[in-house]
Order: structure tokens, then C-alpha cells, then sequence
């Protein structure tokens, strides 16, 4: 009743959709992380000298683990770059600690679109295991409109999917303007910054969609089954 072989015509492009993504991302990143930056800097160099540049100030800056897992944590203004990013001089690692610092000049200058991201986090930590356990139950018991409360609620991810969008495009232009202005990109180089960036920013794109097409699924199971009853 509640995964069917519609559920499989609206989900099985979204997720051949984020595998594409996925696997684009992966190649861009691993071809322009091999092509070292002519600055020699490394991606925590690259954002020291950035830091200092654009005037921000008390943001740190950390290794962590793993491959891709780079991020700019709010709430103790650090800027945590993957092993990979921190420690090489490539041209990917540039433009994803740039990509990173573009975040932190947004908490700094209290971007709207980001602290709507935020916002809504506690909306969809709830939506997201509540939403579904609504939808059935008020199918299971007949009450369409408990199913369609179960819709609702669960659509906050959605909203939060297209909440990031503008946050993370425009930390990815911001990353494109401060290595361009402080000149350790050069030539070439733009393009690979482009490349990493436009490859991330497909992700979303891809998880936007993916939410959509599982919010369509889930109005559809409420629709027909008021239709049924």
C-alpha cells in the first residue's frame, strides 16, 4: 500500500539523478585535485590567507576526516576542511576551502538565506520522521486528513532543499570572487574552480528534486486514497 510500483516510477529518476550527480562530482573533484594550484598553497593556507584578506576575524580553522566531508560550522565559526582539502595545494582543494569560507562570510554578515536554512532545521528533523508515520497512519485508519497533516508536515524538507540553493550559489560565487581577487587562481585555474564548484552545486539541484518527486509521491497515496475511500 505504501510502497508500490509508483513509488518506483517517481523515485527511480531521482535516484539514477543523485548517482549521475554523485559520480560527476567524484570525477571533477578527482581531476583538479591532482592538478596542483601555481600559488603552492594548500587549502588551509589558501584560507588562513583569505581569512585575513576579507577581515574576518575568530574563525578557526580544523582537519577532519574523510573525503568531501568540508564545512563551515555557525556556531563555533570554524571552518573544518577534510584532510584532502587542508593538506593539498591543488586547485580543487582551493575552491572547496574558498566554497567553505564563502559560508563563513555569510554567518558574518547575517546572509537572510542562510539563517532561513537554519531555521528550518528543527522543522525538518522532525518532518522528515514524523511526516511519513502521519501519512500512513491516517491512511491505515482512514482519516484523509491526518494523511494530508503527514504531507505537510513532511514537506518541510522540500522547503529546506530549496531554502539551500541560494546559500550554497552564493557561497560558491563568493569563492570564485576571493581567489580570483587574491590572485591564487590564475588562467587555467578558473575553470577548475568552476568545474569543482558547478559539480557541488549540481548535488543540490539533484537533492531538490529528489524531494520533489518524493513529496509528488506521497500527495498522489493521500490523493488516491481519498479517492478510493
Amino acid at each position: 500500500m505504501f510502497f508500490n510500483t509508483g513509488y518506483l516510477i517517481y523515485m527511480i529518476p531521482a535516484f539514477i539523478l543523485m548517482a549521475a550527480t554523485s559520480w560527476y562530482v567524484k570525477s571533477a573533484y578527482s581531476k583538479w585535485s591532482q592538478v596542483r594550484a601555481r600559488s603552492g598553497m594548500t587549502g588551509a593556507m589558501a584560507a588562513q590567507r583569505l581569512i585575513a584578506a576579507s577581515g574576518l576575524y575568530g574563525i578557526q580553522i580544523q582537519p577532519i576526516a574523510g573525503e568531501l566531508t568540508d564545512n563551515y560550522d555557525p556556531r563555533t565559526k570554524t571552518l573544518n576542511l577534510s584532510q584532502g582539502v587542508a593538506n593539498s595545494p591543488s586547485v580543487a582543494a582551493l575552491a572547496i576551502a574558498a566554497h567553505e569560507l564563502g559560508h563563513a562570510m555569510q554567518d558574518a554578515e547575517d546572509y537572510f538565506p542562510l539563517r532561513l536554512r537554519a531555521a528550518l532545521v528543527p522543522a525538518v528533523n522532525i518532518g522528515s520522521n514524523l511526516g511519513w508515520v502521519l501519512i500512513m497512519v491516517g491512511l491505515f485508519i482512514g482519516i484523509t486528513q491526518l494523511a494530508w497533516l503527514g504531507v505537510i508536515v513532511f514537506s518541510a524538507g522540500t522547503v529546506f532543499a530549496l531554502a539551500t540553493l541560494p546559500v550554497e550559489f552564493d557561497a560558491s560565487a563568493r569563492a570564485r570572487r576571493l581567489l580570483a581577487d587574491s590572485g591564487l587562481i590564475s588562467g587555467d585555474e578558473a575553470s577548475g574552480v568552476s568545474n569543482v564548484l558547478n559539480a557541488a552545486a549540481l548535488t543540490y539541484v539533484a537533492a531538490l528534486i529528489t524531494s520533489v518527486m518524493q513529496l509528488l509521491y506521497f500527495v498522489s497515496l493521500v490523493g488516491g486514497g481519498r479517492r478510493r475511500s
